[in-house]
């Protein structure tokens, strides 16, 4: 296995490891799983079972439902009062047709959830992203080139040295606009507590 793939390896089997102990401590079957997430029984038991590495729209609606940052799902088993991660360990959750790669460089879980991430994108590369959890915001700072960002069907362009925030609980997406690389950081927040999606509703997580 080469050392990339040790590392997918290790995010799979963390994946699995935390799907399943959270779970279980909520006493939830994969059916009840299925239905506060929208993800399938079938999907839900391949990524328990850590035999597939589930795209990152899979784990945005699988960490919303039990009311955790998409980190907590790739935490090792170990914990550490304190966790430095080199930039070519920070798991890589999405990659572009052309070579594009975001990385999950950290996250925290309390009072709410913060991710941050490092988006690199090729010309012509694009994500189309759901709609999170209710009060799910994001900002996106450009470091380099330009991207247009969608939300709500509506077009907003924006260049190096910009930023841009905008309430991610909507269908949104991104796209490079130009001929030019494109770097950003993302910060995602999202309000704390389990969210089901049947009946787009929060409870609080367990104690």
């Amino acid at each position: 296995m080469t050392e990339s793939g040790g590392r997918v390896g290790a995010v799979t089997a963390a994946v699995a490891r935390q799907v399943r102990e959270l779970r279980a401590a909520r006493g939830w079957s994969f059916e009840e799983l299925a239905g506060r997430s929208g993800v399938s029984k079938g999907m839900l038991v391949q990524i328990e079972g850590a035999r597939t590495n589930p795209s990152i729209g899979t784990l945005c609606r699988v960490a919303d439902a039990f009311g955790v940052s998409m980190a907590r799902l790739l935490e090792p088993a170990e914990e550490s009062t304190v966790r430095i991660t080199p930039a070519d360990q920070a798991p890589v959750l999405w990659r572009g047709a052309h070579g594009g790669v975001a990385r999950l460089l950290s996250g925290l879980g309390e009072p709410d959830l913060v991710e941050l991430w490092d988006w690199r994108m090729r010309p012509g590369e694009a994500l189309h992203s759901p709609d999170h959890a209710h009060g799910t915001r994001e900002i996106l700072h450009v470091l380099d080139g330009a991207v247009t960002v969608t939300v709500d069907g509506v077009d907003h362009r924006v260049d190096t040295g910009e930023t841009v925030e905008f309430h991610a609980d909507r269908e949104h997406g991104y796209r490079t606009a130009g001929d030019e690389p494109v770097r950003l950081m993302m910060v995602v927040v999202t309000p704390s507590g389990e969210w089901d999606r049947r009946t787009r509703s929060r409870g609080p997580r367990p104690s």
